[in-house]
């Protein structure tokens, strides 16, 4: 295969079904997107995504010069089958740091094709007469670079957090902020001498500036606590997305650009969402610097008040007289793997005329859709699941609200203590159902604000102190 003599000067063939074909392919990644907006069409969402990279990459591969398409295609297959492997093993509650973990690749993928233009920019068709490259597209791939390389370290970080390979505690540099920004300067400044260096002088500074923006990703998301990865998460899938954009550009690859632009544009929607769901500034988020004030999280529960204790014996029996019951579940869920047993024990009240519902937070557990994921593996209705805005009016009218692993997300506070570190954080309005269950191991640890919780201590809520999945299995016994 060989490409045109305008397909050397641009990376791509100028044919109008090239064209046609990268369209269609992004016509296919958005409605990927909006498949994926709803748990209940995210199967054809992603086979949508699919269907749009298998045309992208069959375009490219059959417009492109292609020294040896035997290797590609063993890259491709060894690739698959690692991928579906991966798939088909992993649980779903390390699903986060299964996410951070890809998330990496494609930024080192960024990292490595940057590089790679560099070295070879003949190859790539950046190759000026001159023999050098042109400073807009050193602009760009310096940018792809840095995106990937920060997107690289940032996702290692994320991952060895989520994954309990290094403390979840937010690990404060001393002017760590000074540090990041200036950081931040020297890769802008790094950029912008790389494009208008030319010859020899050029390696140094693209060392410089992959090695500038290792350190960046690392930087930005240590002192960030674990607590907060949802918001992490998302941040690094659109910092994933603008890095292929940049290298499309790099590359002149349409497909590239759309694929890139959609991924980092969503991301950064979703971003913004979950930190007002937190009562974040995005801004602080870009620069690494929410969630970890020393003020902030990690801090001791307050002076022990008198609360009360229940056995699963006592709420099954109060649970099979409610008519409505709204389940709350958190990060305590997952880490019990409870989800199964909870939906063995929705089954049983229904069965029994009871009225079950799930009360989803936008930040509960440590990715976007966590608690969804979870509650889909263990085959939970998807009209039985509800998101904040939807379900919090019906608290007033439910019998019981059913906490289990949840915390920050429900305590009052949020709402009602200005001097709270989750001050402005919508938060579900528990405390006006009749009565409140609340699993916890304890009642020595608070969540990850730091803060105790007033729902604790409630008249009508019963504390049941267990690990979570055994609480669930002895109350289904209970209800049995």
């Amino acid at each position: 295969m060989s490409a045109s003599p305008a397909a050397a000067s641009t990376g791509e063939p100028v044919n109008p079904w090239v064209a046609l074909a990268y369209l269609v392919s992004g016509v296919f990644f958005i409605l990927a997107l909006r498949g994926l907006s709803s748990p209940a069409t995210s199967r054809t969402g992603n086979r949508f995504g699919m269907i749009g990279m298998l045309i992208a990459v069959v375009t490219t591969l059959v417009t492109h010069s292609v020294v040896n398409i035997v290797e590609i295609g063993v890259a491709i297959f060894l690739g698959g089958i690692i991928g579906v492997t991966i798939a088909r093993r992993i649980a779903m509650t390390a699903m986060p740091e299964l996410v951070a973990a890809f998330h990496s690749l494609v930024g080192l993928a960024a990292v490595l094709v940057g590089w790679a233009a560099y070295l070879n920019p003949g190859a790539f068709g950046l190759l000026l007469p001159n023999g050098g490259i042109d400073p807009v597209s050193k602009v760009e791939m310096g940018l792809g670079i840095a995106i990937g390389a920060i997107t690289f370290s940032g996702s290692v970080i994320a991952f060895a957090k989520l994954s309990g390979r290094m403390s979840g505690s937010p690990i404060l540099l001393p002017g760590r902020h000074i540090i990041n920004l200036g950081t931040l300067a020297a890769i802008l400044v790094l950029v912008a001498m790389f494009a208008h260096t030319v010859g020899a002088g050029t390696m140094p500074l693209i060392i410089a500036l992959t090695v500038a923006a290792f350190a960046i990703g690392f930087l930005l998301i240590i002192p960030i606590g674990g607590a907060d990865m949802p918001v992490v998460v998302s941040m690094l899938n659109s910092y994933s997305g603008w890095a292929a954009a940049a290298m499309g550009f790099t590359l002149g690859n349409t497909a590239m650009i759309i694929t890139g632009a959609l991924v980092g544009s969503s991301g950064a929607i979703l971003s913004y969402i979950m930190c007002r769901a937190m009562n974040r500034s995005f801004l602080s988020v870009i620069a690494g610097g929410f969630g970890a004030d020393s003020s902030s999280g990690g801090g001791e529960a307050k002076e022990q008040r008198p609360y009360k204790q229940g056995s699963a014996e006592d709420a099954a029996f109060m649970l099979e007289q409610a008519e409505k019951v709204i389940i709350i579940p958190g990060y305590g869920m997952a880490v019990a793997q409870a989800q199964h047993a909870l939906r063995e024990m929705t089954d049983l009240l229904e069965e029994k005329g009871v009225e079950v519902k799930f009360a989803i937070h936008p930040v509960a557990g440590r990715m976007p859709g966590h608690m969804n994921v979870l509650l889909a593996e263990a085959n939970v209705s998807y009209d039985k699941v509800f998101e904040l805005e939807d379900i919090n009016s019906e608290f007033a009218q439910a019998d019981v609200a059913f906490i289990i692993g949840a915390n920050d997300v429900v305590n009052p506070a949020a709402k009602t203590d200005k001097s709270s570190p989750i001050y402005g954080m919508p938060v579900f309005d528990v405390d006006k159902a009749k009565q409140v269950f609340f699993i916890k191991r304890s009642m020595g640890g608070v969540g990850y604000a730091g803060v105790d919780n007033d729902v604790f201590y409630m008249d009508q809520t019963m504390m049941l102190l267990a690990d979570a999945k055994k609480m669930v299995e002895e109350i289904v016994k209970a209800l049995d």
